[in-house]
């Protein structure tokens, strides 16, 4: 297996390397995210990694660990979205669930072992002080005035501070490294803290909780995780990480950084998107705008496309930001192959054909996709009345306009050749109401016996059998390239204004009344699309557009 790989990179080759030398029993990576939010598009490329070195490699396994450290701000739904994303992105961790909080009395148990060894200390100082007092890139930091607390006294305030003898804020226990370590991370950091908030798996139990540098790697030691794999921005952390392994003599899990990717045109960073759910720019965590793996489900993206996205961005040193029109690409390619095609029109315009039965209905065999046979085919109803898309019809046709005009042919997908011969409107506005034409008998299934040339081609539905439903229109949900702001900084100048339209009676080819939960869609000559999984009902049909049939952003 670790001879054959089908994707390769540095940590890839690395873990190849450590097994060729017998350097651990079993290769074992986790995944490891705070419950704090759901997981986006970010979040993806270290799911792939994490749980696909698992799949690549003999006797490997992946662990999904919830770094559950911060009750304020966790929750179950979190908990339960993660393992739904997980889950729909093809991904098993089979008995391999655990929690940060599952190891809450050994990381007790560890701190008090680091206070007996003189390497950890209670401190009365304010979060305030702490933080001045910490120093600067170019200014070694002050030792705290309780960092000389004899080792007995350090026993009894930390006990104290665990069985809710004091109020949140008032103290915590600190490492005791070095206040002059060029490394700021290593000036005392932080290793517990009073919070009076009840946790989600262990209720009110503890009332203070390790941070989150304490709690990681140790919680990756106590599950033998042998390549703790995280994004670069830890990589000034490692030292801690591995100070705290070293001190308590703990099973050696190795730290290993790799390059973030980010984005164009994205939000990733959790503090703004919680900002756009709180704030009702979105309609919250799903809304299928937010780069959030259950918006881009919900939006129509399918597993394969966000893996083959994560395959092309590939796993490097340096941070990488990706053009956000290769992720649409990716889906585009994806769904092209998998999307059956319908007829769907949005903005309708009707047009009788003068010389159509009015009783009559022609059933018209169309291809359910042009390229693979196996999807096979469904039938069209051509009526007297029907509905083209109002923008493929001008009264004065501009140059090289091949649509519907006056005196002009244009084809109808799948069924017969139409001449416009008369246009009626509106008498007070002017606007184009509605067109009377006459169609080819001879022509059906687009065919011209007699040779003539007829350069345009549109979709239509009928306006006597037909359904209506609401079709969202979704764009890019940011207009800026670059969009993850300061917390000063509004939102508002960096999001698109016209990433939603919602057309509200749209006129869909009968067909499309069978659709189900993750069926995909071309609607032809206007993009991919598929049923809401939240809003859409059997009596209400709504459907999400995925992308475009092209990169509208490219000019």
């Amino acid at each position: 297996m670790t001879e054959n790989l089908t994707n390769t990179d540095f940590i890839r080759n690395q873990i190849a390397e450590d097994i060729k030398t017998n350097k651990f029993d079993q290769i074992i990576t986790r995944f490891p995210p705070e419950p704090n939010g759901y997981l986006h598009i970010g979040h993806a490329t270290s799911i792939c990694l994490n749980f696909g070195i698992a799949e690549d490699f003999e006797n490997a396994k992946c662990n999904l660990r919830f770094d559950d450290t911060n009750p304020t701000k966790e929750n179950l739904e979190f908990v339960n979205s993660i393992k739904q994303d997980i889950h729909w992105l093809g991904f098993d961790w089979q008995d391999n669930e655990f929690y940060a909080s599952n190891y809450f009395q050994k990381l007790f148990e560890f701190a008090l072992e680091l206070i007996k060894l003189d390497k950890a200390y209670v401190d009365d100082q304010t979060s305030e002080e702490i933080r001045i007092n910490r120093g600067s890139l170019t200014e070694p930091g002050i030792n705290s005035p309780n960092r000389s607390r004899s080792i007995d006294e350090n026993l009894r305030l930390f006990t104290d501070m665990k069985n809710g003898e004091f109020q949140a804020g008032t103290r915590v226990l600190r490492a005791k490294i070095d206040m002059s370590s060029p490394n700021i991370n290593m000036r005392d950091p932080v290793m517990y803290r009073i919070i009076e908030s009840t946790h989600h798996q262990t209720g009110d139990l503890w009332k203070i909780y390790p941070m989150y540098d304490f709690a990681h790697g140790l919680s990756d030691s106590i599950e033998k995780v042998t390549h703790s794999l995280c994004t670069l921005e830890y990589e000034a952390h490692r030292p801690l990480y591995e100070w705290f392994l070293k001190e308590l003599q703990t099973f050696p899990s190795q730290q290993i950084e790799f390059g973030k990717v980010s984005l164009s045109h994205t939000i990733l960073s959790k503090r703004n998107l919680l900002k756009l759910v709180d704030s009702k720019k979105v309609s919250g965590w799903t809304d299928p705008r937010m780069p959030t793996i259950s918006g881009m489900r919900r939006l129509g993206y399918t597993p394969e496309a966000i893996k083959d996205f994560c395959s092309r961005v590939s796993i490097t040193r340096r941070e990488n930001i990706a053009d956000i029109a290769l992720l649409e690409h990716c889906v585009r390619e994806d769904l092209n192959s998998k999307a059956q095609r319908r007829m769907a029109v949005l903005r309708p315009l009707k047009i009788i054909i003068q010389n159509f039965d009015e009783n009559s209905t022609d059933w018209i065999e169309a291809p359910n996709h042009p390229k693979n046979e196996s999807f096979g085919t469904r039938k069209i109803p051509f009526t007297k009345e029907i509905y083209i898309e109002s923008n493929d019809f001008m009264e004065n046709p501009i140059p090289k306009f091949f649509r519907l005009s006056p005196g002009n042919e244009v084809r109808l997908r799948y069924g017969y050749i139409i001449k416009c011969i008369e246009v009626k409107k509106d008498p007070n506005s002017g606007e184009v109401i509605e067109l009377i034409c006459t169609y080819d008998p001879e022509t059906r299934g687009g065919n011209t016996p007699d040779g003539r040339k007829v350069k345009g081609t549109i979709h239509w539905v009928s306006a006597s059998n037909h359904i209506s439903a609401e079709v969202r229109l979704f764009d890019r949900l940011c207009s800026d390239t670059n969009p993850d702001i300061s917390s000063e900084e509004s939102l508002d100048h960096v999001l698109n204004p016209n990433s939603l339209e919602i057309i509200y009676s749209a006129k869909l080819e009968p067909e499309l009344s069978k659709s189900k939960l993750e069926d995909k869609f071309q609607f032809e000559r206007l993009g991919f699309f598929c049923i809401d999984n939240e809003d859409s009902t059997s009596e209400n049909l709504i459907f999400n557009r995925t992308a475009t049939l092209r990169d509208n952003w490219s000019k």
